[in-house]
């Protein structure tokens, strides 16, 4: 490095990215952001450095709009941020295509350019994949087949695309659109009996409490992702561009695997918890097989293109 060059490097403000994330404190994604933020400060002495701002207030749209006010840097979300910023990346989403962690990491992979093309096109920069666990059935009932969501009042991620269609397939009626914050009331209030999430989140917010049956099979992964603003990111200086994309994809491979091997953790303590009950789904796999593809037909020009979905499945297989 040159002297004006160090002189430049030595007379930079030091940047502290603002990231924010609806997990709480302690957290796997606690952890690991904080772990991250101390490593890019070690890596670029103290001129790149992280805030993580766990458990707000608010939810997925508030954070959105915060990212988008540039109030904050970037922020893990779920499938509902993802959807608000760049809706085609909800492909990864499409019912009955990405069953295991192998078919969603082998579509990532396979798609990774034009992925992130997508956020890019829309303002946001990919700095890695958080997915949230294996989406399950918790219920209060046994609910086995497709036809049993109909005597179901299953609850609604609101701004969710997907699952509000796949019971609109199936013809159930009774759903219940909801902000995450109200689910334990409406549980509590019996105005719910069904949710759809992972065992990380049923155990971390209580809801395994009012509910006492649980799918045994997992047809989803729960999709999650960082991003960031993309005029944030170019605005930094080249070096700490590649610091931040460097670290961050070490950062998102260990959340990934915490997160993965936590939710399996938390599946195995709630099946065998006193007074839960495992349904066994496994006779009636075709019916969800064809609810699954009929669901994401009728996504096609809605939610994603025709090819954009025949590339993803591909990709998965």
């Amino acid at each position: 490095m040159s002297v004006a060059a160090r002189l430049a490097s030595a007379q930079e403000a030091p940047v502290t990215l603002r990231i924010a994330t609806l997990a709480p404190r302690g957290s796997a994604w606690h952890r690991v952001f904080t772990a991250w933020g101390n490593t890019l400060r070690t890596q670029t002495s103290g001129r790149l450095t992280i805030n993580v701002m766990p458990a707000g207030a608010g939810d997925e749209l508030d954070l959105v709009r915060r990212l988008r006010a540039r109030e904050i840097d970037g922020a893990s979300f779920t499938a509902i941020g993802i959807g608000q910023i760049a809706r085609p990346a909800l492909v990864l989403q499409a019912p009955g295509v990405f069953e295991t962690y192998e078919h969603l990491d082998r579509a990532r992979t396979r798609m990774d350019a034009e992925l992130r093309g997508l956020f890019e096109q829309n303002g946001a920069t990919l700095m890695g994949w958080s997915d949230y666990g294996q989406g399950r059935i918790f219920s209060t009932r046994p609910i086995r087949r497709p036809a049993d969501f109909r005597e179901a009042h299953p609850w609604i991620l609101e701004n969710d695309p997907i699952f509000p269609e796949l019971l609109r397939v199936i013809g159930a009626t009774g759903g219940v659109p909801l902000p995450i914050g109200q689910v334990m009331g409406a549980l509590e209030q019996g105005r719910i009996d069904t949710v759809v999430a992972s065992a990380t989140a049923a155990s971390a917010l209580q809801w395994h409490t009012r509910l006492n049956h649980v799918m045994q099979q997992s047809n989803a992964v729960l999709l999650g992702a960082t991003l960031f603003s993309k005029e944030k990111v170019e605005s930094l200086p080249a070096d700490l561009q590649t610091a931040l994309r460097e670290t961050g994809r070490q950062a998102h491979e260990t959340l990934q695997r915490t997160v993965r091997r936590d939710d399996d953790r938390y599946y195995q303590t709630l099946s065998t918890r006193p007074g839960m009950t495992i349904v066994d789904a496994s006779q009636y796999e075709a019916e969800w097989r064809q609810i699954a593809q009929q669901t994401r037909e009728r996504l096609v020009g809605r939610v994603y293109t025709r090819e954009l979905l025949d590339r993803a499945i591909a990709a998965a297989r």
